[in-house]
């Protein structure tokens, strides 16, 4: 009998565990689906800004993909960051290139980021984990740029086109890659600190769904 009740005792306890997880899961997947919508609509809200080329506007849907990655780790941020660059794509005419510059910063920005919320679960972890991720973001522009996004554009775009873009602003700058340090840089570190001054606001009050990520 003490055999078949610890049996029965397992059997319930299992269960409630896997009770548990189904919820967490659905939990899980219906908050990276509500932030992936929000970060669709931030990627349309994008304005151009003055001191860049014309074909590089400034959006923060970068945000929601970071609070993804505080609630469940940077795989969340991750996937926040591909649905919204699939969905953005069917509404550009960037041959998918834009998205996949995105996509790739994106992962720069979220995934130290989370690396480092997940030593750090507070305010002051939060800050110092967007920080990072902006400069990670920022450096890996760059490489990002200069290696891949710049010569799939170079197919519908001239380099001396793009160049000139550049130098409408500053004549200064005499190739792509100084044109990517002076300017590309700069703006892909403003772009993160906005959401890193974002993430400092809306920490508090969004605080409790942070902390579901630990249930």
């Amino acid at each position: 009998m003490a055999t078949v009740g610890k049996t029965m005792k397992t059997v319930h306890v299992t269960k409630k565990i896997n009770h548990t997880s189904g919820k967490g899961n659905v939990k899980r997947l219906t908050t990276t689906a509500m932030l992936s919508a929000i970060a669709v609509i931030l990627m349309y809200m994008e304005i151009p800004v003055p001191f860049m080329p014309g074909f590089i506007k400034l959006d923060i849907s970068d945000l929601p993909a970071l609070f993804g990655t505080f609630v469940y780790g940077p795989f969340c941020g991750v996937t926040i960051c591909l649905v919204k660059n699939v969905l953005h794509s069917f509404a550009t005419n960037t041959v998918f290139v834009g998205e996949i510059s995105n996509f790739i910063l994106g992962c720069a920005f979220v995934v130290p980021a989370g690396m480092i919320y997940q030593k750090m679960k507070n305010k002051k972890g939060a800050i110092i984990a967007s920080l990072t991720g902006s400069v990670a973001m920022a450096l890996l522009s760059i490489v990002s740029n200069y290696f891949f996004v710049y010569p799939i554009y170079y197919n519908f775009m001239s380099k001396d086109l793009i160049l000139q873009a550049y130098q409408a602003i500053f004549p200064g700058v005499k190739n792509i890659l100084q044109a990517l340090v002076v300017f590309n840089v700069p703006f892909t570190l403003l772009k993160g600190l906005i959401c890193v001054v974002l993430a400092w606001i809306l920490y508090v009050p969004l605080a409790p769904i942070l902390r579901t990520g630990e249930e």
